[in-house]
């Protein structure tokens, strides 16, 4: 066991451990190994987790077994990030959508686009990735939209997408495909209620933007 696994084991709450102390709780990279180094090079837990294998496996002291390790972390929390809005749950609240979709789409290396489907109480029928493209982007199509929120019978529908380059900002095609999606739905009385632009610590509303 290494030393920063035995003070968090000993004396610190889970919830004040730092990145270094909970990878070497787990034993990424073996009971002798001080992740530190690696969280110092990709500049955090996050930014780790994120990392192409081989760029991981370029890293001193790193394997594939630690890199399987790390994925099997990853995904885990995308797992237990996504468990949150299973069927029947409620969303209270923009901030709710928020920070779920951002959870799902922070970590991907290439763009994705999805719709989390709510009936007329909000209460989420399901969550789908619809559409997914390269490090530049993917193309939307309002009719696949529109065919799949009438699949799931729902009332309201929510988006997001995430932007690779860690940049959330919106473009000008993000708020035009917003402003089509949003006259697609309503046709067919859907309201989309908000389209997400997840970029790497921040995530733009383009509701809260007064494009919907």
């Amino acid at each position: 066991m290494t030393a920063a696994s035995q003070k968090l084991r000993s004396t610190l709450p889970l919830r004040h451990a730092t990145d270094s102390e909970l990878l070497a709780l787990i034993r990424i990279g073996g009971a002798d190994i001080d992740p530190s180094a690696w969280l110092a090079a990709f500049g955090g837990i996050a930014a780790l987790l994120r990392a192409e294998p081989l760029a991981l496996l370029g890293e001193p002291g790193m394997h594939s077994r630690t890199v399987d390790q790390l994925k099997a972390l990853q995904e885990i929390a995308r797992r237990y990030s996504g468990g949150k809005f299973e069927r029947g749950v409620v969303i209270h609240s923009p901030a709710d959508s928020k920070r779920y979709l951002s959870a799902r789409l922070t970590d991907r290396s290439y763009e994705v686009f999805c719709c989390l489907y709510l009936d007329n109480r909000h209460r989420v029928l399901a969550f789908e990735e619809l559409f997914r493209g390269t490090i530049d982007g993917t193309s939307v199509y309002p009719r696949e939209v529109v065919k799949q929120s009438l699949r799931h019978n729902a009332a309201a529908v929510i988006v997001a997408h995430n932007h690779p380059s860690g940049v959330a900002e919106p473009s000008q095609a993000d708020e035009h495909i917003t402003r089509r999606l949003r006259d697609a739905l309503a046709l067919v009385d859907i309201r989309l209620l908000d389209h997400f632009v997840v970029g790497d610590t921040e995530t733009v509303s383009l509701a809260a933007r007064g494009v919907i």
